[in-house]
C-alpha cells in the first residue's frame, strides 16, 4: 500500500509540474516586449576603398550624410570619443565611438542619447565598414537596437515597424548620398 501510493504521489507531482511548465509557457507567448531589431544595407560605390573611408572614416565627420546639418564632437577617433549629430530638421543625436580601425576600414559606434521623437529607436550600436575591389568599394551600414517603447503595446510611431523604417531610411539615404558624393555626382 505504501508503494501505490508513493507511485501515485510521484505521479501527481509530475502532473503539476508539467501544468505549471505549460502555464508559464502559455504566459510567456502572450508577452510581446521588444526584441533586438536588425538592419543591414550595403551599396557599391565606383571608387577605391580608401577615397570612400577618407570621406567616412572620420567619426567626427559626418556631413557625407543629406540629414545631418552639423557633426561636431571631441576624442577624434579614439573609443570613448563622442559626437553630436544637428539634424536638417533641428533634432539632435549624441553618439559614442566603440572602435575605429583604419586598417580594416571600421568604425562601431552607439547612440548616447536621442529623443525617440527624433529616431524612435532605444539602445542602438551600428558599424560601418569599407571594402575594397580594385577601382569599387562595398560599404556596409548594420544596425542593431530596439524600439523606441520599451514596455508592451507601444503606440505606432514608437514600434518595431516604425523603428525598422526609420533606420533603414537612415542608412539607404546616407549610402546613396555616399555614392553619389564618391561618383562625381554632387
Amino acid at each position: 500500500m505504501i508503494r501505490v501510493r508513493s507511485i501515485w504521489s510521484v505521479s501527481m507531482v509530475s502532473a503539476t509540474a508539467a501544468l505549471i511548465t505549460a502555464m508559464l509557457m502559455v504566459s510567456s507567448a502572450f508577452a510581446h516586449g521588444p526584441t533586438r531589431q536588425k538592419v543591414t544595407q550595403t551599396i557599391e560605390i565606383n571608387a577605391p576603398a580608401e577615397k570612400v573611408w577618407a570621406v567616412i572614416g572620420n567619426f567626427q565627420d559626418m556631413s557625407w550624410h543629406p540629414a545631418i546639418a552639423k557633426s561636431e564632437g571631441t576624442g577624434a577617433n579614439e573609443k570613448g570619443a563622442k559626437r553630436t549629430l544637428t539634424l536638417q530638421g533641428g533634432g539632435i543625436i549624441q553618439e559614442a565611438l566603440l572602435k575605429h580601425d583604419p586598417e580594416k576600414m571600421m568604425m562601431k559606434y552607439e547612440i548616447t542619447d536621442v529623443d525617440v521623437k527624433v529616431l524612435p529607436v532605444k539602445n542602438y550600436s551600428a558599424m560601418l565598414s569599407v571594402k575594397g575591389d580594385g577601382d569599387k568599394s562595398k560599404v556596409t551600414w548594420r544596425g542593431a537596437f530596439y524600439r523606441g517603447f520599451l514596455n508592451n503595446d507601444p503606440p505606432p510611431e514608437l514600434n518595431e515597424a516604425a523603428a525598422k523604417k526609420a533606420i533603414t531610411g537612415v542608412f539607404t539615404s546616407g549610402l546613396e548620398a555616399l555614392k553619389k558624393k564618391l561618383e562625381g555626382g554632387q
